[in-house]
Parts: C-alpha cells; structure tokens; sequence
C-alpha cells in the first residue's frame, strides 16, 4: 500500500464516522428511540434528555461527555465502570505523554537518515513514504539509534509511573465504595464449597450450622445448603415462558377488540413444537391451563429438590460484615480441599451449578481447559494465517476471478486493499469469546464476573499469540519453526525482524477499529433496527417492549481485550514507527468520549465486582509493556547495534515493578479489608431480606407471605433457623 492509499483509506474511515456521528445526532432526539439511546436513564427513571443541550449540534454529546465527572459515572453504572474509565485515561496519558517526546524526536532523526534497506521496510511491499518516518530507516550500527534506544527506555518509565497511580486511585475507590454506609447484601455472606460427607445422622444443614456455630457464636445469623436445582430451573423457566406467552395471547386478544366486533377474535395456538405443529386450541385456556399444571409441577419440585438435592456447598450468613469478610480470607480447615470459603458474590452473578464442584475436580477441570485453550490458540493460528495470506486483494482476483472487473474500479480497488485484510480478521475474531466464556465457566468458576475476567485473560493472550504475533510473523513463523524448536531465544530476534512489515496493517487496523467500531457504537444502528422490528412484529406487552430494548452491560469480557490488542500494537511499534502514536491516542481519547455517553445513558451494568478487575488490567498491560520491550531487544540486534545490551535490564525491571505493586495492593482486591468492613453503617441490616436475595428464582415460593413461611418450614433440612444469638452488629 503506498502513501495515498493509506490517507485514502483513513479518510474513508472518518468519512464514515462523521455520518454515523451525524445519524445519531438526528436518531438520539427522536422521542421514539429514547429507549434505544438512554436506556439507563430511563430504568433509572430520570428524564433522558435532561441536562443535554437543546443544540442539535453533532457535538453536543461531546461536551456533555467532558462534562461528566467520575461520580456521575458511578452513580449512573457503578465502580467498575469508572475502573474502566482509569484504564482508558491512564494508556491514553501513556501515549500522550509518549508522543510528546518520540514524535518531535524520532520522525527527524528517522526523515533525515540515508538508509534504504527494504529488510526492515513497514510495508511487505515496498519501501514507501511510511518507511521514511520509521526506524527503518535508519542504517545498521548508526548512532541515530541512541534516539530510539532511549526512547524504549522513555515508554517504559511513564508507563510505570501511570500504572502506579492507578493503582493508587482505583484502590481507593473500591475502598470508598465498599466503607459506603448502605447495605450490601453479598457484604454478609460468604460462600463455602467441599463441605466433607456426615459421619453420623445429622442432615446436610445440621451439619454446616454446628460447625459455623461453633467458629462464630455470636455472629452467625443463617445457612443455606446449594442445590442441585437444574430440573426446578428448567421447570421454572417454561413455567416463565408460558406466563410470557398468555400476557402476549391476551395483548393480542385486547387489539382485536374494535367498535364493529366488540368480543374481539380470541388467539389460537398449537399444541405440539413451538406452537407450530399439532392440535389447535384457544391459547388462552391452553397458555392458562399450563400455568396451572407448571405452577403445581414446580411447588413439588421444589420440595424435593430442598431435601432431596442438597449439594456440598452452602451460603452463610452474618450478621456483622466485618466477621464475613474475616470468614472468606480464614483458613477453616486443617487440610485445603474441606470447607473451602470464599467471599460471596452478587447474588444476581452466581453460577449456582458450579458450587458444588469438589477441590480436585475443579483443579483437573483448570489444567483440562488450559490445555484445550492451547490447542484452540495453536490451531487458530493457521486459519488466521490463512486469512491473512489470502485477503489480499491479489489472491482475490486469484481465487474469485469474476471479482476482476469490480476490483478495477479505482476508489473500490483502494477501500479492499486497504480494509479486506482487516474486515476478514475482525469477523473471524467475532466466534471466539462466547466460546471462552463457556470454557472458563466449564471450570468451576463461582460468579459470572470472574467467569467475563477470566474469558477475557484467554482472549487476551489468543489475540497476542494469533492477531499480533500470528499476523506479524506470517509464513515467517512456519520458515523458522524448526529454527524456533532448536533455539526458543532466537524468538526476539524474529519478532524483531518480521514486526515492521505489518506497520502498515496494524496502522490501517487501528484506525478502522476507532472510527469504524467506535462509530457504529455512537450511533447504534444494528440495536435500533432490531428493537424497532421486534417492536412492529413481535411485542405486544410492556414487558416483551422492556425486553427488546434492554441494553445488556458494557461487556467487558470482550471489550477489554480488544482495548489490550490496541495496546500492544501502539506499544510495539511506537518506537519503530512512532506515526502510530498518534492513532492510538484516537482510538483511547474516541473512545473515552463515545463510552463515556454510553455509560452515563445507555448500558447497564449486570453485576457489581467494586473493581476486581484491575488487577488483571494492569497484569496485561505489564504484560505487554514486556511484549514490547523484547520486541525493541530483537529489533535493535537486527540492527548490530552495539549498545542493544543496555535494553536487556528492561524486561527484568519491568516484571519486578509488577509483582511489587501485585504484593502491595492484590490482596485488596481479593479479599475485603477489615478496616474498609468495620464502618458503621447508617441502618442494621434487615438480615431476611438479605438472605432471601439469595434464593435462587425457580425456588422461590409465588404463594402468600404466610403460606411462604410455613412451606419454608418444611423445607428446614435445606434452609437453617434464623439464629438466636446476638443482635445485629456492623
């Protein structure tokens, strides 16, 4: 790709960015999409226009985005969000401060070389204009090269320093919002798994009250053994179906009812799969009368399951927040694999069915995933190779020659060479993270939010190994296999030769990924004309409405590798072709503006983790500061700098500020702080509502509150008595 294809395919970017930015200035003020761009305002029942500007200025959102402050974010989606915020501001300060010093000091040493070795060009095609403005070109063994050298050295100090006052404030902030004066439900309770077999005739419950009796006497409020509930869930949820099904049945009912036809046209449905084959009857008495049947059917399920389906895990309640914090980082048995405690989560992100999991099955489960995660990296790279290679606009023509005629058209012959490579390997990628997710829940996992985190440590290092690493080394990999094998520490000499080749894709990627991606994610088309189809063919009730426009939360799972993947190429290659800087300060310093209006008016959070994720942030950004220190190492020896050794205390250096910074404020963030637990609280807690938060749904009783009590009274051997002891502490 020359130069004029390369600003060609940029401004075709930011063209289409500035019309995506403008149809969601004008579809954002149509009173009708208000649920499709201020769903969260509106759940939160303020008014979603309030405090914007009446201006129908296309930048309207900006200021109002700039306006905002952390709290305003937290208010509106929590802690973790504004965590999310820290890291975007924190690797746009990175690159910011980074540019200031490399761009003014590298693009004159590098313009003003005399080298022309196409070795090290940044395009696989030719030495280009790009080429000129990099470090390659500069000649072997110049001393141009002190430059570059320092400047690795530059990155990696602001980079430090950044990550550190990071840690600094998102401590902090989870300290702040968990010594908050309200009451937090999971602050009381503590989850304990490989609960051993009874020896005597005591039941399951009996069991686990004496024993958490005997540890805390006077705090202990409550237990409640886990269940095997998948046939009571399975139950529920047709049971849930059906409900869905009669209030839409009978919304289409109330339409039919006009002047000329009075009693209306009752709805038919049938009775066999789906409703569409089988005998056809009334929905309404059929939708009613499964209801009935369901409702019966779950009651005694759920009788059965309480006492028949107990599993060797249980949730323990306290009354004082400071015992259960203390509770969840104790060690409460002689040997690790009984009466294994952990501090609970939400109770809206509890994999119910993991809990049960014993210690040696979630172990082999671990190490069994890790392999297969492996394998699925290993063998995804050859497809992603193979997309690679044959993307090109020449193969193209190749493979498909009646796309000749098209591809000769000029301006289309641009966009596909600039963009063919890019779409194929984004959409390719799209496949993978449900697949994570299953894997990282197949391991045991307690909480959803550990489940996104770890998804999301697994697609980070897949796009390491097979975007970045994968796309860098191409067929260069496979040549040197065999070189690899017999010499591992011949890798930073490879990735150091093969790295600038790919500038001018990964340039033309990250400007697809900010103007593109982040374009689509202001406007929201594809949400807006699907909740708009659904809501002309499909909705009939309030509810099914609610549902078709329900945002969903930021995920994280995938969103955050997708920010490392940037990372580490502006990493990588903001030394080598410091031009790159300055597309990696858009895409942050875009996408802070563009989230931040989606955090404050559109996306719900799903749960609430008070920042558990940073830690493995700052871990991946560590990770690929050292990716790109190693890299700089094999470049510089591809050079025959003689002063490369110099650039070997990096890497060493580096890993040893992050495992400090892991021993002084992990810890933290896995465990509650006694200190952050012992604030007083501004009201005692109303310890049966928190421990009826977590009752799962398909066991929660639909009868009245009387009824409820006395059902729950039968079900003793799973649901322990309210302990005497002790009034309500915090």
């Amino acid at each position: 790709m020359d130069f004029s294809s390369f600003v060609t395919s940029l401004a075709t970017s930011f063209v289409i960015f500035l019309i995506l930015m403008l149809l969601f200035t004008w579809l954002s003020r149509r009173p009708g999409n208000n649920v499709v761009y201020y769903p969260n305002r509106i759940l939160r029942k303020l008014d979603p226009h309030e405090g914007s500007h009446s201006s129908r200025s296309p930048f309207a959102w900006i200021r109002e985005a700039l306006a905002s402050t952390e709290a305003d974010v937290i208010r509106a989606s929590g802690v973790d969000s504004a965590v999310y915020f820290v890291f975007l501001t924190t690797v746009l300060g990175i690159f910011v401060l980074s540019g200031l010093v490399l761009l003014p000091v590298l693009l004159p040493v590098a313009a003003t070389a005399h080298g022309s070795l196409q070795a090290n060009a940044t395009s696989k095609d030719s030495f280009n204009d790009l080429d000129r403005l990099s470090m390659a070109h500069i000649e072997q063994k110049s001393n141009r090269l002190w430059a570059f050298l320092a400047a690795v050295y530059w990155v990696s100090i602001i980079t430090c320093y950044l990550l550190w006052k990071a840690y600094n404030h998102v401590s902090h902030l989870r300290a702040a919002a968990l010594m908050s004066p309200e009451v937090k439900d999971e602050q009381f309770a503590v989850v304990v798994r490989d609960i051993p077999s009874t020896t005597d005739a005591r039941s399951r419950k009996e069991q686990v009250d004496s024993y958490f009796k005997a540890i805390y006497p006077d705090t202990f409020y409550r237990s409640m053994v886990v269940t095997n509930n998948k046939e009571a869930n399975k139950i529920h949820q047709e049971l849930e179906g059906f409900k869905k099904k009669l209030a839409h049945a009978e919304a289409v009912y109330s339409e039919s009812r006009t002047t000329s036809n009075p009693e209306g046209v009752k709805p038919t449905t049938k009775t066999g799969f789906l409703g569409l084959i089988g005998k056809k009857v009334d929905a309404l008495d059929y939708y009613d009368e499964k209801i009935k049947e369901l409702t019966v059917k779950l009651e005694s399920e759920q009788a059965r399951t309480l006492k028949d389906k107990q599993q060797s895990a249980a949730v323990i309640f306290f009354n004082n927040r400071v015992t259960a914090a203390a509770a969840s980082q104790s060690l409460h048995d002689a040997i690790v694999d009984k009466w294994t405690v952990m501090a609970a989560p939400e109770s809206r992100e509890i994999l119910w069915s993991n809990l049960a999991m014993n210690y040696y099955a979630r172990l082999v489960r671990r190490y069994a995933i890790y392999f297969l995660v492996f394998l699925t990296i290993f063998f995804y790279m050859i497809p992603i190779a193979f997309i690679s290679a044959v993307t090109t606009l020449r193969n193209l023509i190749k493979y498909l020659p009646f796309l000749k005629p098209v591809v000769k058209v000029a301006a289309i012959k641009t966009i596909l060479e600039a963009y063919l490579p890019q779409l194929a390997l984004i959409i390719f990628l799209a496949l993978l993270p449900k697949f994570l997710l299953f894997l990282s829940k197949a391991e045991g996992i307690v909480s959803e939010s550990h489940a996104q985190r770890a998804a999301s440590g697994k697609y980070f290092y897949f796009n390491v190994l097979n975007v970045f690493i994968g796309i860098t080394l191409g067929s260069a990999l496979f040549d040197s296999f065999k070189e690899i094998l017999n010499d591992p520490k011949s890798i930073p000499e490879l990735l150091g030769r093969s790295l600038p080749r790919s500038a001018t894709f990964f340039l033309t990627f990250v400007a697809l990924k900010f103007f593109v991606s982040y374009g689509l994610e202001l406007s929201r088309i594809v949400p807006l004309i699907i909740f708009h189809l659904k809501k002309k063919y499909l909705c009939k009730t309030v509810a099914e409405e609610i549902e078709a426009w329900a945002p969903g939360d930021l995920g994280y799972a995938t969103r955050i590798p997708a920010d490392m993947l940037i990372v580490m190429i502006v990493f990588c290659y903001s030394v080598i072709a410091p031009l790159i800087i300055p597309f990696g300060v858009v895409y942050f310093g875009l996408g802070w503006l563009v989230l931040r209006n989606q955090v404050l008016k559109v996306y719900v959070p799903s749960y609430e983790t008070y920042g558990r994720m940073w830690p493995h942030i700052f871990v991946r950004v560590m990770a690929s500061l050292v990716v790109f220190q190693l890299t700089m190492l094999g470049y510089f020896g591809t050079k025959e700098f003689s002063y490369t050794p110099i650039l070997i205390p990096l890497p060493i250096l580096s890993v040893i500020f992050a495992v400090f910074c892991t021993n002084k404020f992990y810890r933290f963030f896995k465990f509650t702080a006694l200190d952050v637990a012992c604030r007083e609280l501004k009201e005692a807690p109303a310890m049966d509502g928190v421990f009826r938060s977590f009752i799962p749904p398909c066991l929660v009783s639909d009868k009245t509150t009387a009824a409820a009590v006395a059902d729950e009274e039968q079900f003793d051997d799973a649901l322990s008595q309210v302990s005497r002891a002790g009034s309500f502490v915090v």
